[in-house]
């Protein structure tokens, strides 16, 4: 009896876990090469042109950009991290079945993500677009996979610019996909949408200001995907073991 249970358990549980993993990387390794290919492409600075002079950028201090979407843009950041760290004391009504662990989780892989793009920032050399010559700034354009964009002296401008830090205070709660699918369908792929959303207008509004180039965003995004990712499926007991501790401690 307990080995028909074995042999019968794992089988639906596996063939949902590990199309999950493919997806996940699946996607990740597909974004990578979209991401390489527009990094060789060199559209990064025409894209820039597009919008910057050498009086710089129009949309620099615009209201909008700088005051709704920057500033109003952190302090939303800060919300929803505030509103992660009470979901461990009180849940959130759309995440009620959520186990605590998977809380705890959420919450710290976010913070994973949050810290991870600024130690990135930190060791770059390649200055924001505000900075170049051809922008009214000092230094020149150095693409970020270069290998002078991570040592010696860099553009001769400021560095610490790649990838993009505001973009990250939306795409590092992409982790609530990952938490949130486990007992929630469709709130994960609404948490998923609204998040890529926000990430794509706080994306969007750094390029308008001349802060950052689009790559900038885009490789954001793929660092808190992969490491959220990763995160969640080394964290997370196989299905194949946790089927076979059920039928051993009699769950089933």
């Amino acid at each position: 009896m307990a080995q028909n249970t074995i042999l019968q358990l794992p089988a639906p549980q596996v063939a949902r876990a590990l199309p999950w993993w493919a997806w996940d990387l699946g996607i990740a390794a597909v974004a990578l090469a979209l991401l390489l290919a527009w990094d060789a492409s060199g559209a990064d600075l025409r894209v820039m042109q597009a919008f910057g002079t050498r009086a710089g950028f129009a949309w620099h201090e615009h209201w909008l950009t700088a005051q709704v979407l920057h500033d109003g843009g952190r302090l939303l950041s800060l919300m929803l991290l505030l509103a992660l760290a009470l979901h461990l004391w009180r849940a959130l009504p759309f995440a009620r079945a959520m186990p605590r662990t998977t809380r705890l989780w959420w919450l710290a892989a976010t913070l994973a993500c949050l810290l991870l793009i600024p130690f990135v920032k930190s060791r770059s050399l390649v200055s924001c677009p505000w900075d170049l010559a051809e922008f009214g700034g000092t230094a020149r354009y150095l693409p970020h996979w270069t290998l002078q964009a991570w040592q010696g002296l860099g553009d001769a401008g400021p560095g610490r610019c790649f990838p993009s830090g505001h973009a990250s205070g939306a795409f590092s709660f992409v982790t609530g996909w990952f938490a949130l699918r486990g007992t929630s369908g469709r709130a994960a792929r609404r948490w998923l949408a609204g998040i890529v959303m926000l990430g794509l207008v706080f994306g969007v509004a750094q390029v308008l200001r001349g802060a950052h180039y689009p790559s900038h965003v885009a490789w954001t995004a793929w660092l808190c995907w992969v490491l959220s990712a990763i995160g969640w499926h080394a964290t997370s007991p196989s299905p194949r073991l946790s089927a076979t501790l059920a039928v051993v401690q009699g769950r089933t």
